[in-house]
């Protein structure tokens, strides 16, 4: 059998040649070394260790059961389990469903993923960044920034339920442009109608992505990248002309100006101190009254432009045009989601917003900035700086939700009815150790903060900061039924709040976040290669290593069948035991052992 790095780079070579179909995809699904590398790329996963309907996880994972996965592939008998259905809250208080799939189904669904992205990764849209590699919210968002530039429709795309209602028949049908494997492609059937289990009951899936499968991220974009492939279509329909035309009264001012300019400068030693203030008195007055006019028309019927950006299942499109041209690309895509990929349109939730307000995407709000202020470029020249650029900001909602979301603080009404914010112990901490609590709270402000770090009023998230420093301060202060004051005076030294911990170098110091919060923007490293680095992913890890190695870590047995014995977390291991004491010496959270060991180990659990 092949090195699985060299089928995924074979693979990727075809991808960009569209006439080529890919005829025998199945056989790898024969390969134990794509089993190892699932393996190894999703034991370390907190789901893992998470159990399916079938109540197993991936503890005890050996190549003989490797083995028999592939036995079942052989002879077609395999079939994926159903999906153990859970429900995970939503900021909005409602539940998102969950399908938490069988740990052997896991294994095949990411061997499907790795052969399936080396097909259609290479061929993704450059407007698509969600679920793909060195995208993400951000490069999305700098996206924006670079191409919306002018932008004076903004339309918010959301689909109803996207990814409870890809249809199927589509999905293979998409599939089948590419992939002419009859066995590939009933393989994908079965995952795509598995099932799943809630209440006991079991439940077939008509619609949708296989719940919780490591595969429904990519399936999606498949999906989806005919959405961006139909607004690439569309763009080039749309739009028109070279640029936008001048403005008349703009070059009329600008002649004005110049004029004035060229007879001042002709009597200048002419004239006396008072004569030259009021001849750069007019310079300036005619100057104002340019840069107060733009430069091109503003609503040129000759001139239109299309933008689009997609993360995941929201998109947003930006429209240089009327708001009639933005009602009419609503209404086409509205019309190409139904006939084409049987998705709906939300029309309530799918709104069209003028540059003067903000759109909400990716939760930033974006405008476009109509900024009169000037300044002098490299050349000397005064020139207005930030019209027509996008502008991103933080939402007020968004991190003042946080705080109400961590508990941290509650908001009263004052004498006057204004709202009052205070800061509140968090109940749930005061029973950590102090490490614990401080690492708690900066890790919560630092994850914000580079998330909005984008943001132009990034800074805001320093009233977040605030807010959650005082809640720590309160913490600590209830957990040993002191005052904040005293907290502060005993924690602080140099203007810096620490907290102490032990380490094995000896006593170490965690300062609460103290980084700042300005604006950064991420540059973008000219063209992205979105090509898998094969090479560098399937490179063989210590895991796979000691899967094969047929040596018991704990007995010392060798030649012997292994099975990886896995914990989830090594902290809440006791070391009451000789493998629980072998694991936190190693620092892992796996051990390698024989059928004995492993049998022992869960008679001890």
């Amino acid at each position: 059998m092949r090195s699985p790095n060299i089928v995924l780079e074979t693979l990727s070579e075809k991808s960009n040649d569209s006439t080529y179909k890919y005829e025998r995809l199945y056989r790898n699904l024969y390969n134990r070394e794509f089993y190892c590398l699932a393996y190894q790329n999703i034991y370390a996963n907190d789901g893992s260790m998470t159990p399916g309907s079938d109540d197993a996880t991936i503890d005890g994972m050996s190549l003989k059961r490797l083995d028999k996965i592939i036995a079942t592939m052989k002879d077609h008998s395999y079939q994926p389990k159903p999906a153990r259905r859970t429900y995970i809250k939503k900021k909005n208080g409602k539940l998102r469903p969950l399908g938490i799939p069988s740990s052997d189904d896991k294994l095949v669904q990411e061997v499907v993923r790795l052969i399936l992205e080396s097909i259609y990764e290479p061929t993704f849209s450059k407007r698509s960044h969600g679920f793909r590699p060195e995208k993400s919210c951000h490069t999305a968002l700098s996206d924006i920034q670079d191409r919306f530039i002018g932008v004076k429709w903004f339309i918010e795309g959301d689909i109803q339920a996207c990814f409870d209602s890809f249809d199927h028949h589509v999905l293979i049908g998409i599939l089948r442009r590419r992939i002419a494997d009859e066995h590939f492609i009933a393989l994908m059937w079965k995952m795509l109608r598995a099932g799943y289990m809630e209440q006991w009951t079991y439940n077939r899936t008509y619609s949708g992505t296989p719940q919780g499968s490591g595969a429904s991220p990519l399936l999606s974009n498949i999906y989806l990248n005919e959405l961006d492939e139909y607004m690439e279509r569309y763009k080039e329909g749309f739009d028109k002309g070279k640029q936008v035309k001048t403005n008349h009264e703009y070059m009329l001012a600008q002649s004005r100006l110049s004029k004035l300019r060229g007879k001042n400068a002709k009597k200048w030693d002419e004239l006396d101190k008072l004569g030259k203030a009021e001849a750069l008195r007019l310079q300036k007055q005619k100057r104002g009254v340019m840069q107060s006019l733009p430069s091109r028309i503003p609503d040129d019927p000759d001139y239109r432009r299309l933008q689009y950006c997609r993360y995941a299942d929201d998109f947003i499109v930006g429209v240089i045009g009327s708001k009639q041209d933005a009602e009419v690309i609503k209404s086409d895509l509205k019309q190409f989601l139904v006939e084409k990929l049987k998705l709906a349109l939300s029309d309530e939730k799918t709104v069209i917003t003028h540059c003067k307000d903000k759109a909400r995407f990716l939760g930033y709000d974006i405008t476009t900035m109509r900024n009169t202020t000037t300044k002098r470029n490299k050349s000397g020249n005064v020139v207005r700086t930030g019209s027509g650029m996008i502008a991103l900001y933080v939402p007020y909602e968004k991190w003042r939700g946080k705080l109400l979301e961590y508990n941290a603080m509650k908001i009263d009404k004052g004498v006057n009815g204004e709202d009052v914010w205070k800061p509140l112990h968090r109940g749930f901490l005061t029973n950590k150790p102090d490490i614990d609590i401080i690492t708690k709270y900066n890790s919560e402000i630092r994850g914000l903060y580079n998330y909005y770090r984008l943001a132009h009023n990034a800074s805001v998230i320093g009233k977040f900061a605030y807010i959650m420093e005082y809640s720590m301060y309160k913490t600590y202060g209830r957990k040993y039924e002191k005052s904040v004051r005293f907290i502060i005076d005993k924690y602080s030294k140099d203007k810096e709040f620490r907290v102490p911990y032990d380490t094995k170098a000896g006593v170490k110091h965690c300062v609460f976040y103290n980084e700042g919060f300005g604006r950064k923007e991420i540059p973008l490293k000219g063209e992205i290669d979105v090509l898998p680095r094969y090479v560098d992913h399937y490179k063989i890890k210590e895991q796979i290593k000691r899967l094969k190695a047929g040596v018991c870590e704990l007995c010392g047995k060798d030649n012997i069948e292994v099975y990886m014995h896995h914990v989830k977390k090594l902290k809440d291991l006791t070391g009451q035991s000789e493998w629980e004491e072998l694991m936190k010496r190693k620092r892992r959270k796996s051990l390698a052992v024989c059928s004995d060991c492993h049998e022992l180990i869960h008679e001890s659990i």
